[in-house]
């Protein structure tokens, strides 16, 4: 298994989904195929990618886009119209990455 560091571009495998996956939660079937970069490695268990969003399926998307769509709602109702003033178009418009914790024995070099 190589040794991931920040900065690799990696794609997480395409595999069955196993009990043991269900029951600790680190590896579903939309996540096959997605590709990003490693942001973080906090353990061989637990690599953070940050995934491009031209790999998510559309399913997966629209959830993201939605929650995006709610932040974004949350943020401009508690900052003052003076607050607002003081940003940018692209800072009240933020996204939001997506980023997934998997297992480094999930992933492959992109």
């Amino acid at each position: 298994m190589p040794n991931w560091k920040e900065g690799d571009r990696v794609k997480v495998v395409t595999r069955e989904v196993t009990a043991e996956d269900r029951k600790t939660f680190r590896y579903y079937e939309h996540m096959a195929g997605l590709q990003g970069t490693v942001t973080n490695v906090y353990s061989p268990d637990e690599v953070a990618v940050n995934i491009d969003p031209a790999t998510i399926g559309s399913v997966p998307m629209s959830v993201h886009n939605e929650a995006v769509r709610r932040m974004r709602e949350k943020f401009n109702s508690k900052v003052s119209e003076e607050g607002k003033g003081m940003l940018t178009a692209e800072e009240l418009n933020f996204s939001a990455n997506y980023v997934l914790l998997v297992r480094g024995e999930d992933l492959q070099k992109a």
